[in-house]
């Protein structure tokens, strides 16, 4: 399914594309992410936001599978059930993500680091073909001009826009971000908003956890707010700024400013 696929079956059926229900994930008595309830529709463009240590990006490692929910978790994916479903066939499914710290073959060029994700398991696939994919996951990241350069010598922003063409090579229904902005000159950020834009605008539902909340909150439709693992807010950037739970555990006096 290309993202021009998706878009032509999203503008005439918005369904819930995520659902989960009773989330709850602890270590040692901590409750990371605590008996969360939250279901977003496909197409969607959603926040996440809380202060360091609210489980914002252990929220994410039990939607891709990198963590394991505590009994009772139910995480709905199109309908079917994906508690423990393994990273890798969570991405075959159609979820894909970004981490905050970036995380390429660092001697690997551009393109080859975009190959990767291209490479099918159990079947065979020409290698003029794979490059040909992996040329237009960096195209559409504007990054082809530099398809041969090694990862270890990209700059940050480079590397942030090559970790979105990475993700969007397995072609996913819903794309996970984590701190996309973190680290990001004013340009590069400006260049990453935009691929963010574009990949919703043809109907891929993205969720983004972020710190950086006057991009955020011009670029989501809904923010969730999680707060010691709990799910404390949840709405439009507007309603959010005005909640005063979410005030008082993160936003402070300069709620107003982010929208």
């Amino acid at each position: 399914m290309t993202i021009d696929t998706i878009s032509e079956s999203t503008q005439t059926s918005k369904h819930v594309i995520l659902k989960v229900s009773s989330l709850s994930k602890h270590f040692k008595g901590l409750k990371a992410v605590n008996n969360v309830n939250l279901s977003v529709k496909s197409g969607e463009l959603i926040g996440i936001i809380g202060p360091n240590g609210a489980g914002k990006t252990t929220f994410f490692n039990l939607i891709s599978g990198f963590l394991k929910p505590e009994k009772g978790s139910k995480i709905m994916f199109n309908g079917d059930n994906i508690v423990g479903k393994r990273p890798h066939k969570l991405a075959k499914l159609g979820i894909a993500r970004t981490f905050q710290l970036v995380r390429p073959f660092k001697f690997l060029n551009a393109l080859e680091n975009t190959t990767v994700p291209h490479i099918p398991k159990n079947t065979y696939v020409s290698s003029s073909v794979l490059k040909n994919k992996a040329t237009w996951s960096l195209i559409e990241v504007d990054l082809a001009e530099k398809k041969n350069y090694p990862a270890f010598i990209l700059p940050h922003g480079d590397l942030k826009r090559l970790d979105f063409a990475r993700s969007l090579a397995v072609q996913p229904q819903l794309l996970l971000l984590d701190e996309p902005f973190s680290g990001l000159s004013h340009e590069e950020a400006f260049r990453v908003e935009r691929l963010i834009r574009e990949s919703n605008n043809k109907g891929m539902t993205i969720i983004i956890v972020e710190h950086k909340l006057k991009i955020l909150m011009r670029l989501v439709q809904r923010v969730f707010v999680l707060h010691e693992g709990r799910l404390i807010g949840e709405g439009s950037p507007q309603e959010i700024s005005n909640n005063q739970e979410v005030i008082s555990a993160y936003l402070g006096s300069e709620a107003k400013e982010y929208v």
